[in-house]
Parts: structure tokens; sequence; C-alpha cells
């Protein structure tokens, strides 16, 4: 079962079932540093909450080819660039300063001036529209220091395909124009089917990319006996909901799914070897899932899992898709 709603509907539908959601459990599959927001949101509001992170962020070396596609960006050879996560912003914008700074020390030698003097760190100027996937993404950007007068940090209307795609700077590019994007080694592959099909030429610099935490079975496995022993359940409960698990990237989900059918198919073979009556472990479809944008809903949906889409991952967006989901 699947459903989609938008941000203003979602926010209607949460001002009704609060009370159906108090013994709802929520689990945050999101990256410890991203996953704070969005834990205390949903714990104000009454649920529990567990973090069990599918994702940690590791940073990649930056390579010469990383280099030159920033110099060429720099040189105005791009006519936008697209950055779409905090972590891509930071690593980016790190880089960025380095190449202004050995620009002003060039500057600074060939002046022949032999007195050394400290470089000033001037505002960094932009060579092409800067575009920001999500409010998060455009506050790390908007507190660096970017010259203001020539472009502004720009944000599509509903942080999807569709809505970047609606833009008037993205909108406009036609057959030859390029674009780079900053992102996250295997994240989504925001706007490339539609502009390569018109023509456009699409960089990306994947500044970090995106590994299993090292502890995520342990504390999946953990949390699930804690549950179970606290609920008594051999089979689902009428009187307790299915927990319901936050995935916001096709990879985390990847994560998800190997570490509870690893868990699964371990219970069973213990079970088995002690000749005990079987507790059957919790499998995929004893979860129902909160799910971000149109691939990862299809993910969920091939497997015929319980989901609801949502287009964002604002606090408020996933707390009224959960009060929505126990209607």
């Amino acid at each position: 079962m699947s459903s989609t709603l938008n941000h203003a509907q979602l926010i209607d539908n949460s001002q009704s079932n609060n009370e159906s959601s108090l013994t709802q459990v929520v689990i945050n599959t999101r990256p410890v540093e991203r996953a704070a927001a969005l834990t205390d949101h949903l714990q104000a509001a009454g649920l529990t909450v567990v973090e069990i992170p599918m994702l940690t962020l590791q940073s990649r070396p930056t390579s010469e080819q990383d280099m030159t596609l920033m110099r060429q960006w720099l040189a105005g050879d791009y006519k936008a660039l697209v950055i779409v996560s905090p972590t891509a912003a930071a690593s980016g914008l790190a880089v960025w300063q380095a190449l202004e700074d050995e620009r002003q020390a060039q500057n600074h030698d060939d002046d022949n001036n032999n007195e050394r003097k400290d470089i000033a760190i001037n505002a960094l100027q932009a060579p092409s529209y800067l575009i920001a996937v999500g409010e998060a993404t455009a506050s790390v950007l908007n507190s660096a220091k970017i010259e203001a007068t020539n472009y502004q940090v720009l944000q599509p209307h509903i942080a999807n395909n569709e809505g970047m795609l609606a833009m008037p700077e993205i909108e406009r590019l036609q057959a030859g124009d390029k674009l780079l994007v900053w992102r996250g080694l295997g994240g989504r592959r925001l706007l490339v089917d539609t502009l390569l099909a018109r023509g456009v030429h699409i960089d990306s610099i994947a500044w970090y990319e995106r590994i299993m935490p090292v502890d995520a079975m342990t504390q999946y496995e953990q949390w699930l006996q804690g549950f179970l022993a606290r609920n008594g359940m051999q089979d689902t409960s009428a009187s307790q909901p299915k927990p319901i698990v936050v995935v916001s990237s096709g990879t985390a989900f990847e994560h998800w799914e190997s570490i509870v059918r690893a868990v699964a198919e371990k219970a069973l073979k213990q079970e088995t070897a002690r000749e005990n009556p079987a507790i059957l472990p919790y499998k995929l479809s004893d979860f129902s899932y909160v799910v971000l944008g149109e691939r990862l809903a299809n993910m969920v949906a091939d497997q015929q899992l319980s989901y609801w889409r949502v287009e964002d991952l604002a606090p408020e967006t996933i707390l009224a898709a959960i009060h929505a989901k126990a209607c």
C-alpha cells in the first residue's frame, strides 16, 4: 500500500491521530550527523524514536579530475552548479576557498612584491548559478563568504526532480550547455536522465561516499531483542502498530534490507538448532516505511511493502506522514 502527499496536505492531516500515534515506534535510519533534528521533533510529538543509522559518510580523496572540474567551473565553463547535500556543500566550499587562496597567492607573486603579506580572505565569487537541494544545504552555502552581488543561492520549491526541472535556471538549459553537480558517491541522480536527453552535458564531483556503519547490525539486533521482549510479540499485535522506518536513500534501504534479512536468517538457524518453537523474527514486511521520492518508493513497492512517500525530509513532513499513515 502506498500514498503520496505534498507538504501542505501532510501538515493538514497531522492535526489528527495524535492519540493513535502515542505508542508508535519510529526507526530513524539517517546518518548520525543528520538524524538529530528529526529525532527531536518526533520525540517532542510523543513518539518513541530509535536511531539505527544505515549510512555513515566517509570523505573521498580529491582527485586531479575533481580539481580539473573545479577549475573549469571557476573559469565559467558551466551554466549552473547543483549541490545536493550539506556535506557536499561543505566539502566543495573548502576546495573552492583553497583554489581562491591559490589564485590570490599567484596574483600576489605576479606583482613582484618580495615582501610577504597576509592574503586577505575575500568573498568567493560564484561563476554560475548556485542551486542548493534542500534547506540544510542552502544554509551551509549561505553561511559561507560568497559574494551575493553575483549569484545568490537558489532553491527549488520542492527538493525533487520535478522541483529542480521547474526552476528557470534549469529549464532554460539546452544542448551544449554544461552543468556541474556536487554530491556523494551513489547518491540521487537528480536531473540527469532528463537533461542528458536534452543534450545537456553533466559532470559531477563525489566528495564523499556512503557506507554501512560497522555496528549497524548489532544495533538492530539489540533493538529487536528488546522490542520483542517488551511486547511479547510472536506475531503482529493489533494493539502495537508496525514500527515505522524512515529511509531517505536507496543505499540506506539496501543496507536495511540486508541487515533485516541477515538477522532473520540467523535467528531461524538458532531456533532450529535448539529445536524450540520458532518465534519468527521480523521480516521487511513487519515494518512500514516513510520514504523519500519516486525512486525509493519504487524500490519499496517492488517488494510489496507498506510505505508512505514524501517529497522532502523536513521533520514536520515526516511527522505528518506518520500521523497520516496511522489513519
